[in-house]
């Protein structure tokens, strides 16, 4: 007996002790204030009103006007406490919250399940990942950062108590009703997530709820159908599940939810819900636990409550509750405060009237939970209610800075579970064919563009597996994509048998990237891995997450996720494969790099205009800082017949763009490796050239526009019939033959050697009078030449291999219509003055048409997007993708301006900012900075001090050159200009 006391004795200390260490969540900084008010209001009630304040019944704000007064009837009659919204719309649940509180005696304790955001419930409202992805996430300041903006989202809409976090442990696969809705099963790294979500929201002044108590992460059915049990001994709870619960209730937790459980080692009552437990509620939550906040019941019409039979230890049943109100009794009885969607909210506050009376609950029972109800009622502010407004609402519960953090947390949550001889990221992506295949239910469209913005990628398809193999063995790299429904984290998640079919047999005829869009369970239905060379697990299947995963997969950002729960026998929780990103363009928002928006969309307005006043048909417009695509929009049509809108997948003839993005790094490549110099002479690096009055000009000077070559020569004008003024057949045939080969149309064919004649008359041509700055296209006739010669090889293949393949440019290339659709290639021109058609698909420039489409001056078709990795690689010093294609050194020696103090601006082949009030920029920008721009309205511009590279591609050349109005309006640097007023760091 002397030791059953001393037994006795210790447990009362121990949870004395626990009280003691714990802190009241529910006290504001004002606690005497607070106090003064509670008892004020406790104290003008009637008992029917506090037991009132213990009920907070269900509303959904998509119901009729009908049962919304009853909710109001219910409100006034039975002076119910709180309300917990549940489906419907967000100016519907405003509105209709404005008119519950008006019908409240004391303003109502208002709560909902935001999980993952009001959309949980609500639609038109911002859904974040599930748990299970910020499980993945090893920077708990982000997750912390969530939960404040879902705080936020709460506190605008009314909400003073949002139902989350979910602490449960996901142990069990299986588990029917929380999976996703856990940060995972390790235990530490729940409890951190847990903490890092509840400090975040309540920091928003939105008090948190974790839930499922004491825990629901290891059970095969759902509380919501049945009474779980969990069969795990104290000793394991202790340790396990009730360990989150312990560092949040240290750190503040304003509430917990106690789940409807059957489990034994806790309550020998066989079946007996843990919610009406008191040895679980009262003896160990707050007892041995000390937690002094608001105890939530789980919602009472669920079946695991609603259900419950009371059972002889037999097993056989010998009663029910029949007498209405009476699981409201028990569960208030348990030491429950506040009473979670009662099946009969009157009747069950006539029984607790009635047990009230008849001394089953004292006074001071009753008056510990509602005055605890008032305290978190004055915590969150409704001592000074005020109604929620409905101006900006929409605008407010959907903001950038949500998209921002949605991103980021994708970034940081995608894992890569396997990666064998590390194939990611994908680099050296001369040597890879990739096609894409698709399995799963819902679309991966997003995530094959996205694909597609960094190498070629086909998507096969076939109804067949023969189909599929076949089609595949011309790509020796296959991205399968696995997309599961997105539409809530309860949704069908595995793999059929079909599908695991396809994949075992297409993982073992080439290499295989899988790319899982959904929870990583779906894992656990691989037998093998073998021959599945890398698994990259993405946990959900929203756009975000696919762009995100595609650009990790090459590598334009880094992997860092970490699986949360085990996911099969092949990854243990944990596992996360780390690497870094190769320099790469990724895409995103302007705020993840110090840009606004707001002001960066005033550029449509620009753009609008020129299209709108015919200035060109269309614009391609690019904007990257730091590495990143922000701004990346079309305007307008093909031509002004506006049947062919601009896409990305659409190229243009970039003119003059070909210089720095053909020519010059050729060029560079081989001044790099010391072929030759900048201070090489034309007369050294060109026999022909030892006599010709050009013998001394410097490569230097050449390229810097200061070595007295002529502007222009019109070659073509040479070959028209000097009365017709038509291509003469003495030079022109309408058909090819051996002679006539050099196509200038595919109705137009050139005399071979006249390309020859196009050189000589080059080198013959007389020199300006006097030295100073002249923009000419002539070096780069010359250099197309000896750099042809160098390699033997065509420009076109020297840029591919060299450049273009290893870069992912696939969109970059001379003479278009070899490979792309016409459809896709942007026309230039109605020719009226030498080959007399439409120019589509052949390039613009007459002297590069008269060398079969490649000239060292102008050619290349591409889109924005491909001249902004050629940007960005010069960007970067020469690095791009993993590879280094120059020094540092070299970049800086072709960006110098080299002739300033003789008032000529340009770099190396490069163009720079001006050096007085008029220039090829808007004047804003850096004198590091370098580009050039095109006679057919294009632009490519960076900035290394700012890290801004701007590409603008248009055909303002369409139908007619004309008048270039995009230059006299300014148009590419006036849209310069707000790009750097965007600028906000």
């Amino acid at each position: 007996m002397r030791y059953l006391s001393l037994i006795l004795i210790a447990f009362c200390v121990q949870i004395n002790f626990a009280q003691d260490a714990t802190p009241n969540p529910l006290l504001t900084k004002d606690v005497a204030q607070q106090q003064k008010w509670v008892d004020s209001i406790y104290n003008s009630m009637s008992l029917k009103e506090r037991v009132g304040q213990l009920f907070m019944v269900q509303v959904f704000s998509k119901n009729t006007e009908k049962a919304n007064t009853k909710i109001v009837d219910l409100i006034k009659d039975a002076h119910i406490g709180g309300v917990i919204y549940s489906n419907g719309g967000p100016y519907r649940q405003a509105k209709l919250n404005n008119l519950l509180q008006a019908a409240s005696k004391v303003p109502l304790l208002v709560g909902m399940d935001a999980e993952w955001g009001l959309s949980m419930r609500l639609d038109s409202t911002y859904a974040f990942p599930w748990n299970m992805t910020l499980g993945a996430i090893a920077d708990d300041s982000l997750v912390e950062q969530t939960g404040r903006q879902i705080g936020e989202h709460c506190k605008r809409l009314g909400v003073h108590f949002n139902f989350a976090p979910v602490v449960d442990i996901n142990t069990n696969p299986k588990n029917p009703i929380i999976g996703n809705r856990s940060f995972g099963e390790d235990r530490d790294n729940v409890t951190a997530k847990g903490l890092a979500f509840m400090k975040g929201m309540q920091s928003a002044g939105v008090l948190a709820n974790a839930k499922h108590f004491p825990g629901h992460g290891d059970t095969e059915d759902d509380s919501h159908k049945t009474l779980p049990t969990v069969s795990f001994s104290q000793q394991r709870i202790d340790s396990i599940e009730l360990y989150p619960y312990r560092k949040l209730i240290k750190e503040g937790l304003s509430s917990v939810m106690v789940a409807h459980l059957n489990i034994p080692s806790l309550e020998k009552r066989r079946g007996f819900p843990s919610s009406l437990s008191k040895h679980i509620v009262t003896n160990i939550l707050k007892g041995e636990l000390g937690f002094k906040g608001l105890i939530f019941t789980d919602a009472l019409t669920m079946k695991g409550a609603a259900d419950y039979v009371e059972k002889n230890l037999d097993g056989i049943a010998t009663s029910t509750f029949s007498k209405g109100g009476e699981i409201d009794l028990m569960a208030f009885l348990a030491g429950n405060d506040v009473l979670l969607m009662s099946e009969d909210p009157e009747k069950g506050v006539e029984r607790l009237i009635e047990a009230y009376e008849e001394e089953k609950i004292t006074e001071e029972r009753l008056s510990h939970s509602v005055k605890k109800i008032l305290m978190a009622k004055y915590k969150v502010g409704l001592h000074k209610y005020s109604p929620v407004g409905l101006y900006g609402l929409d605008k407010d519960l959907n903001r950038l800075k949500d998209d921002v953090l949605y991103e980021n947390l994708m970034e940081n949550a995608i894992t890569v579970v396997k990666n064998e001889k590390d194939l990611l990221p994908l680099r050296d992506l001369q040597t890879k064919t990739v096609a894409y295949v698709e399995l799963g239910d819902v679309s991966g469209s997003t995530f094959y563009n996205e694909l597609k913005k960094y190498t070629k990628v086909h998507h096969i398809k076939g109804e067949k597996l023969d189909d599929i193999i076949t089609k595949l063995h011309n790509y020796n790299t296959v991205v399968i994509g696995f997309h599961k429904s997105n539409d809530n984290p309860w949704k069908a998640y595995e793999f059929s048998q079909k599908e695991l079919a396809w994949l075992y047999e297409i993982a073992r005829t080439t290499t295989v990237i899988l790319d899982v869009f959904a929870r990583p369970y779906a894992l656990n239905n691989l037998r093998s891995v073998e021959n599945i060379e890398a698994i990259v697990m993405s946990y959900q299947n929203r756009d975000i997450a696919q762009q995100k995963s595609a650009q990790l997969i090459f590598g334009a950002i880094d992997a860092k996720g970490e699986l949360p729960v085990s996911a099969g026998e092949f990854f243990p929780v944990g596992t996360g494969i780390a690497y870094n990103s190769l320099s790469n363009l990724s895409y995103g928002l302007p705020e993840r790099v110090g840009m606004d928006s707001k002001r960066l969309s005033r550029i449509d307005s620009v753009a609008n205009h020129a299209v709108k006043n015919q200035m060109t048909p269309g614009i391609q417009l690019l904007v990257a800082r730091r590495g990143k695509v922000i701004y990346n929009k079309n305007f307008g049509y093909h031509t002004y017949s506006k049947k062919n809108k601009v896409d990305f997948d659409d190229i243009y003839d970039v003119a003059s763009l070909t210089k720095i993005l053909a020519t010059l790094p050729v060029l560079m490549e081989l001044e790099q490796q010391g072929s030759v110099s900048l201070d090489s002479k034309l007369g050294d690096i060109l026999p022909e050239y030892k006599k010709s009055n050009k013998k001394n000009v410097t490569l230097k000077k050449m390229l810097s526009h200061y070595a007295q070559l002529k502007p222009w020569i019109p070659f073509y004008y040479a070959t028209l019939d000097s009365v017709t003024k038509k291509p003469d057949s003495k030079y022109y045939r309408t058909k090819r033959s051996k002679d006539f080969s050099v196509e200038v149309t595919n109705t137009l064919f050139m005399r071979n050697d006249y390309k020859d004649s196009i050189q000589e008359i080059i080198k013959e041509s007389d020199l300006l009078s006097s030295l100073r700055y002249r923009y000419s296209d002539l070096p780069y006739y010359i250099l197309k030449k000896y750099l042809e010669g160098f390699y033997d090889k065509s420009l076109d293949e020297i840029t591919q291999d060299r450049f273009y393949k290893s870069l992912g440019a696939n969109y970059t290339t001379y003479n278009p219509r070899k490979t792309f659709s016409l459809k896709d290639i942007v026309p230039t021109e109605e020719d009226n003055y030498y080959r007399f058609k439409k120019i589509h698909g052949y390039v613009h420039d007459m002297g590069a048409a008269m060398q079969d489409g490649i000239g060292g001056h102008a050619g290349i078709f591409s889109n924005a997007n491909d001249v902004a990795k050629i940007m960005q690689m010069y960007l970067q010093k020469g690095f791009y993708g993993g590879k280094r294609y120059f020094k540092s050194e070299t970049i800086d020696k072709f960006n110098t301006c080299y002739y300033c103090e003789s008032d000529n601006r340009r770099g190396i082949g490069f163009d720079k900012p001006q050096l007085g009030e008029e220039g090829p920029t808007c004047g804003c920008i850096s004198m590091t900075s370098f580009g050039h721009s095109g006679f057919t309205g294009t632009y490519a511009w960076a900035d290394p001090e700012e890290e801004i590279v701007y590409v603008f591609l248009a055909n303002r050349t369409y139908p007619e050159a004309g008048k270039n109005l995009l230059l006299r309006e300014n148009i590419r640097t006036e849209i310069q200009r707000l790009i750097y007023e965007a600028i906000i760091d």
